[in-house]
């Protein structure tokens, strides 16, 4: 069984090691970095960061004393006045000559900034050997997210963000910043990348205020402007199933495209579902033999917070089996040591088959 937790100090080396299949600035493969959003995720857990800076992480392990093989992220608020969330529109003007009866439409890029801020999710990774489980372990690591998001809807912000990989160079380079963010800053792709995580005062100060006609750029450099690199299509297909859009805006650096929703719009938000726990083991005979007729819900994601209340143990979440008693769910008592809760304790839990109906033959 697979579990998802909280992080904690001690993952470091095995989040490590996972990182470096992503090694993004959500997620570096920077052990003093992650380090310090360990200890940032922690903090962000027990409420005693101030919202706008929390960083939720989440990793998936092997069992309940397994190594880390996955990890996914929410970010309270990205953007501020002191560092707003930066980006390009992407938009369309259109031309016309009378003398030529020549209509032409450019694609620009503007610069825009965001200072009231967004909830972004990100930092999703799994090891490679396990991209392909049979129980679609990414999708799980994406869905507790807005599983928690429901849970804690007054932390967040109204506006859900993504930001996808693009296509990328095999070296991690960025075609598109080679041909525009270079000639303005002089740094390289991965410099600006880290140091805009940082500090953002530099873009404001070297990118341009006025229109980018993205007509100027080589063709093959334009074609890069909002596509999804290709470890990342699925990751796009999810988001349009679940109510996310792409918003016509791309990231200032690589070009990777934006998706956004309402958090309320978003569908394992809404389907997100509260119940308390009948342990079979522990009800009377009468109720634990109802349990067991009960019509069976096969693919849950459970999530029980709290559980005991240290770091890296405060927030569980499975894959399982449960029966409906009436407002409750009965769970068998292995499942219910999994998740450390007893008869009468809270569960959250989202059908996964309401949120990716089967396909039918």
């Amino acid at each position: 069984m697979f579990l998802i937790r909280d992080a904690r100090a001690e993952d470091l080396e095995d989040l490590l090691g996972v990182a470096r299949f992503l090694d993004s600035v959500n997620l570096p493969a920077d052990r003093a970095r992650l380090r310090e959003l360990l200890e940032l995720s922690i903090e962000s857990f027990a409420g005693t960061r101030e919202v706008a800076q929390r960083r939720y992480l989440f990793v998936l392990t092997e069992g309940q004393s397994g190594p880390v093989v996955g990890a996914s992220m929410i970010f309270a608020q990205h953007g501020s006045r002191r560092a707003p969330h930066v980006y390009f529109d992407v938009l369309e003007e259109e031309r016309y000559s009378q003398t030529l009866d020549v209509h032409i439409v450019h694609r620009i890029l503007r610069i825009g900034y965001n200072y009231k801020g967004v909830t972004e999710i990100g930092g999703l990774v799994i090891r490679p050997e396990l991209r392909r489980h049979p129980e679609r372990l990414g999708r799980l690591l994406s869905y507790v997210r807005f599983m928690y998001l429901a849970l804690h809807r007054p932390v967040f912000r109204e506006e859900v963000l993504s930001e996808l990989m693009p296509p990328l160079e095999p070296d991690g380079t960025s075609r598109l910043w080679e041909a525009l963010g270079r000639r303005f800053t002089g740094l390289s792709y991965q410099e600006a990348d880290r140091l805009s995580h940082e500090n953002k005062e530099f873009i404001r100060a070297l990118f341009p205020e006025e229109p980018i006609y993205a007509t100027l750029l080589p063709a093959e450099v334009q074609g890069l402007i909002g596509q999804v690199g290709p470890e990342t299509k699925g990751v796009e297909k999810m988001l349009k199933r679940i109510g996310f859009e792409y918003a016509d805006r791309i990231d200032p650096f690589d070009g990777g495209p934006h998706f956004r929703a309402r958090l309320e719009d978003i569908v394992p938000v809404q389907l997100t579902n509260r119940a308390r726990v009948v342990v079979v083991s522990a009800a009377p005979p009468p109720i634990a033999q109802a349990a067991a007729e009960a019509p069976g819900l096969p693919g849950l994601l459970l999530v029980a917070e709290h559980v005991g209340g240290a770091p890296g143990d405060s927030f569980r979440a499975v894959i399982g089996r449960a029966h409906r008693l009436g407002a409750a769910l009965a769970l068998e008592p292995a499942l219910a040591k999994v998740l450390g809760v007893a008869d009468g304790d809270e569960v959250a839990w989202l059908d996964l088959e309401r949120v990716d109906p089967p396909v039918r033959a």
